[in-house]
């Protein structure tokens, strides 16, 4: 059997509220034992001869991230991402595991195209990767793609990836469909008519950049329409990337009455605000866009008050071909796997959520809401692992990412928060050098 011992560590877990520090150990696959009095003594740490030891000088030991929003962009676009640099980025950033949109070509849309996800994360043998299904068939929003068979080929959830479903009528046919299996559907909140040729958040920023603009009314607008379809089919429904005021109110309402309804966000939209577009700046051109700072700051309230469920990367690569345009004609998307992390940290160094509710929103809250067994530091559980520096500061340099795309809205930014170690399954799949790898 082969152990490892992690010593001198501060123990994390945002699922139990642990908080201290001691000691972990893996045996294997999986997480032996862990606890603050494990392997002490009153003269320090002693840990039975033969077993390896990996001792972190007072660094935080948490669960590995879930992330639960990632383009993969394999198959079909491998020049801009694929399981492999997906994989390398995202275990770089402490992410254990990662769930991938169904936007690929071809559509995850059948059992075969599931397997294939299974199958190619196996064999990169970096984070562990699920895939969502295609909600419709091909994603062109008509008919129902085969949810039930999907799910048992192992789709965590459904959703028609960086496209809203738009028509209603499928839509509730889709949640009514959906919660006879207790399936979860996942939508992209944003009328497209409204949304249709915009190229950033409406308002005065765009009138004087002279872009065309995408009102905050697209979000709440299909949401608030989903919503309503929620509470007539009994369906689960998870609203992803929120940015907007109402759009966050309209999920608090739907949270009271008792919908089976959860949302998250990503970092842009609690980080950055519109002004960071500048002189039409294309790495910040993100779906949905950058909003005003009172939409930010209501983002950051939602996180707070648990409005919001989970943080995601909404790593969306795109290639130095699709973002060198002039800013009404760039693709949509930002990379976001290597500075998950560190930016959501910012919300715990500028004291608006404590580590542990940060950490929380990134591990073991989307491993629940997409029903995996991750996130948590437990017994017998897998030993994904994430040993991290909080207080690390760094300069967010997106040429030195191992993503291949490196199109991040943060190029250029200060952070503090590293990674020094992930592990999966019990295996050091990434070492940072100053822990020797």
């Amino acid at each position: 059997m082969s152990k490892v011992a992690y010593i001198n560590v501060r123990l994390l877990d945002p699922a139990s509220g642990l908080d201290g520090l001691g000691a972990l150990l893996t045996e294997d696959e999986a997480i032996a034992d862990f606890g603050p009095s494990l392997f002490r003594a009153s003269s320090g740490w002693r840990v039975p001869s033969g077993i390896p030891i990996v001792d972190g000088k007072g660094a935080c030991l948490a669960p590995g991230l879930v992330d639960m929003r990632v383009q993969l962009r394999e198959p079909g676009e491998e020049h801009k991402e694929t399981f492999k640099t997906a994989g390398e980025a995202a275990v770089a950033g402490g992410i254990t595991s990662m769930v991938c949109l169904p936007n690929t070509d071809p559509v995850i849309d059948d059992v075969a195209s599931v397997e294939f996800v299974a199958r190619r994360a196996r064999k990169v043998e970096l984070a562990k990767v699920y895939p969502y299904a295609a909600a419709t068939q091909r994603l062109a929003g008509k008919e129902l793609a085969e949810m039930g068979m999907l799910a048992q080929a192992g789709a965590l959830a459904f959703t028609d990836g960086v496209q809203a479903i738009a028509d209603a009528r499928v839509m509730r046919r889709a949640l009514a469909y959906a919660a006879t299996f207790d399936l979860l559907i996942v939508q992209h909140p944003e009328e497209p008519t409204l949304a249709q040729g915009g190229a950033m958040n409406a308002g005065e920023t765009a009138t004087r950049l002279g872009l065309s603009g995408i009102p905050r009314e697209a979000e709440v607008i299909l949401l608030e329409r989903d919503l309503r379809l929620v509470a007539a089919t009994g369906g689960r429904y998870h609203a992803a990337h929120l940015s907007t005021a109402p759009a966050i109110e309209a999920v608090r309402q739907a949270k009271r009455q008792g919908l089976r309804v959860t949302a998250d966000t990503a970092p842009p939209y609690f980080a950055l605000n519109e002004l960071a577009v500048g002189d039409w700046r294309t790495f910040t051109k993100l779906s949905p866009p950058l909003r005003d700072e009172a939409d930010r700051l209501a983002v950051v309230e939602g996180l707070k008050d648990g409005t919001l469920d989970a943080i995601a990367s909404d790593h969306a690569p795109q290639d130095q071909d699709s973002k060198r345009l002039p800013f009404a004609q760039a693709a949509f998307g930002g990379v976001g796997l290597e500075t998950l992390l560190a930016v959501a940290l910012e919300l715990h160094h500028n004291g608006a959520l404590p580590l542990l509710q940060v950490l929380g929103l990134l591990t073991h809250k989307p491993a629940d809401i997409l029903g995996l067994q991750a996130g948590r530091l437990k017994k017998g559980a897998p030993a994904d692992l994430v040993l991290f520096d909080p207080d690390a500061a760094w300069k967010v340099v997106a040429d030195r990412f191992r993503s291949k795309s490196k199109n991040s809205p943060f190029d250029g930014r200060p952070v503090q928060g590293r990674c020094l170690r992930t592990v999966i399954d019990g295996r050091t799949v990434f070492a940072a050098e100053a822990q020797g790898g």
